[in-house]
């Protein structure tokens, strides 16, 4: 609103006249642009979704801000992974989005530390820490300018409601849509948990992680309209870089919106999507643990208890932990130098594997977001063993949103599905979930 300086979500109750508001394609535009967050409908508690038909290069570039690269690096380092000058970059952000990377970049932090601000009791100092930014000092500053206010004042501000009470470890929420199909989620979260890493019991997610090399356990549950992560690390410095990693493997990254009305009116899909509306794409907590894990699933029957295999054998331990967790899956140069055939994996899947985790190792393959879907199948079918309809299988779980494996025999041909694009990802997972539950 012009004339109030305040920024609001769209369906906030405030109704201002209609020459009095300014739109914009991002919250983070709308900051940098003088607007300060409403404090009714707190813009801040919801990612802010980039628009679905920006450039491919815009997308790659959010992603790779989101996973945390401007957190150390410089813009001129993101444009580099991208194949672009800075300079190019940011007139790209400057045209698509309306602001820098750098500026997204700040209010991600900004926005992440506000919810912790008011959701956990956690001094401010490990508050800064925890999201992302370098010092107290920069702290201080970035949420004085978004949000027109110090740290401590706006913790005292939180509503008494925000904090959630926790036994052990730190809780936040993760906001999701009315719809959001987390039955869904958690299933396939069981269906796929590997053995020592994973488990689901009751409907509660947990599972072992390291962090900076040191070993911890997160716990994500639903409760109403919102998902409770329960984080139990040794330290919170970059816990904001686990929250993104928690939404990417729960789908919570992917606009479902403007996929949903391309498909109403498709005779395939159509009736899918409207029974199970919320039902989002599976991501990957890691992109190489997910990827192993497809992969071997198309060389073997039993893909869980040998992803368990490499885990127990090859994985950090992390020793006392409940529900049968005792390791983080290994690395890729771990698993690149390891002798899988003596660890019990078949012949053709321990070649196969170690294949892949040598590509990944040397920079073959890249699985970080930069790369565009064809160059990354390109990659990923050089290795021996690796088909195209693996290579799109491992896109999707790596959150290539038209990524459709073709000649899966559960899944249309190419001709039916090209009016699915840019979302056949979301279409072969609905036909997928309808075919297992059929």
């Amino acid at each position: 609103m012009i004339t109030t300086g305040i920024y609001c979500r769209p369906g906030c109750g405030a109704r201002p006249n209609a020459e009095n508001v300014r739109t914009f394609e991002h919250p983070a535009a709308a900051e940098a642009a003088g607007f300060r967050a409403c404090l009714q409908c707190r813009p801040y508690r919801v990612a802010g979704a980039v628009p679905w038909n920006a450039p491919e290069l815009v997308c790659r570039a959010v992603r790779l801000i989101l996973d945390g690269v401007l957190d150390t690096g410089s813009e001129a380092e993101l444009g580099r992974r991208l194949g672009l000058s800075s300079r190019h970059l940011r007139r790209l952000f400057h045209e698509h989005l309306g602001l820098t990377p750098d500026q997204l970049a700040r209010s991600r932090r900004a926005h992440f530390a506000r919810r912790m601000l008011d959701d956990t009791d956690l001094t401010v100092a490990d508050v800064a820490f925890a999201s992302g930014f370098g010092s107290l000092r920069q702290f201080n500053r970035t949420m004085r300018e978004i949000f027109r206010h110090s740290p401590q004042d706006l913790r005292r501000r939180r509503r008494r409601a925000d904090r959630i009470a926790t036994d052990g470890g730190l809780a936040l929420r993760l906001p999701v849509s009315a719809d959001y199909d987390w039955a869904a989620a958690v299933g396939l979260l069981a269906r796929e948990a590997i053995p020592g890493v994973e488990a689901v019991e009751g409907g509660t997610y947990r599972r072992t992680i390291t962090l900076d090399g040191a070993p911890g356990l997160l716990e994500v549950h639903g409760v109403g309209g919102y998902l409770v992560v329960h984080a139990h690390l040794p330290f919170w410095e970059g816990l904001i870089h686990a929250m993104e990693r928690v939404r990417r493997m729960l789908g919570l990254d992917f606009d479902l919106e403007p996929a949903l009305a391309h498909f109403a009116a498709d005779p395939v899909l159509g009736p899918l999507v409207k029974a199970r509306p919320g039902l989002r794409v599976p991501g990957a907590w890691g992109p190489f643990e997910a990827a192993v894990r497809v992969v071997i699933g198309r060389h073997h029957a039993d893909p869980q208890r040998l992803m368990g295999v490499l885990a127990k054998t090859f994985g950090t331990p992390v020793p006392g932990l409940p529900h049968g967790l005792s390791h983080a899956f290994p690395a890729p140069e771990v698993i690149a130098d390891a002798d899988l055939r003596a660890a019990g994996l078949p012949v053709k899947v321990a070649a196969t594997v170690s294949g892949f985790a040598a590509a990944v190792v040397d920079g073959g393959i890249r699985l970080d977001g930069s790369v565009g879907l064809d160059v990354l199948v390109a990659a990923l079918t050089s290795v021996t063993g690796i088909n195209a309809a693996t290579a799109q299988r491992v896109a999707i779980r790596l959150g290539e949103r038209d990524a459709y494996p073709l000649g899966d025999p559960a899944l249309p041909d190419a001709a039916a599905a090209e009016g699915w694009r840019p979302w056949r990802a979301l279409a072969a997972t609905h036909l997928t979930e309808n075919a297992d539950v059929s």
